[in-house]
């Protein structure tokens, strides 16, 4: 039989429930607020068949653009060909969840902002900007001794007499 190529095929194992995560759904999952701009990551939940998103957009992080009243608008980069494209989809609140994707950067800013305060209650100007590590600092170790290897000189006299 020929493969099937409808909209689940290949999707055993990538819609699969985890480990002791089968059975009824949480009421949390239902009691998630969701605004305008907010990241979030698309993660398909096998068990809920309706308003479920294809499975390319499975694992895939958007921005919400628009909020329903069992739904979410997400909008989701797809590279088709040699073009990126903003798609947009509605999907059910069961297959998203809150990205975390932006919590270093909220919170560098939040400490940038604490250390600019304090650097302006001194009076001083202070540069928040990321500087990149560098290499590790040199050092010698102690207690080595250098020993000098060089190789022995072949000798084809020897070679030559003893045969196989």
């Amino acid at each position: 039989m020929p493969a099937g190529h409808g909209l689940r095929a290949r999707t055993r194992d990538l819609f699969a429930r985890g480990f002791r995560k089968k059975g009824t759904i949480p009421i949390s999952t239902y009691l998630r607020t969701f605004h305008i701009g907010q990241y979030v990551d698309i993660k398909v939940n096998g068990a809920i068949h309706k308003g479920m998103p294809h499975k390319f957009y499975h694992g895939r992080t958007g921005r919400v653009w628009n909020v329903t009243k069992r739904a979410i608008g997400v909008e989701v980069n797809k590279q088709v060909g040699n073009r990126i494209i903003a798609k947009r989809l509605h999907v059910r609140i069961e297959h998203v969840q809150s990205s975390r994707c932006q919590e270093d950067f909220k919170q560098r800013v939040k400490k940038n902002d604490e250390l600019k305060a304090a650097a302006k209650a001194r009076g001083e100007v202070i540069s928040t900007k990321r500087q990149p590590k560098g290499p590790k600092p040199g050092f010698l170790v102690e207690g080595a001794t250098i020993e000098t290897v060089t190789p022995i000189p072949y000798d084809v006299t020897n070679d030559l007499k003893g045969g196989y």
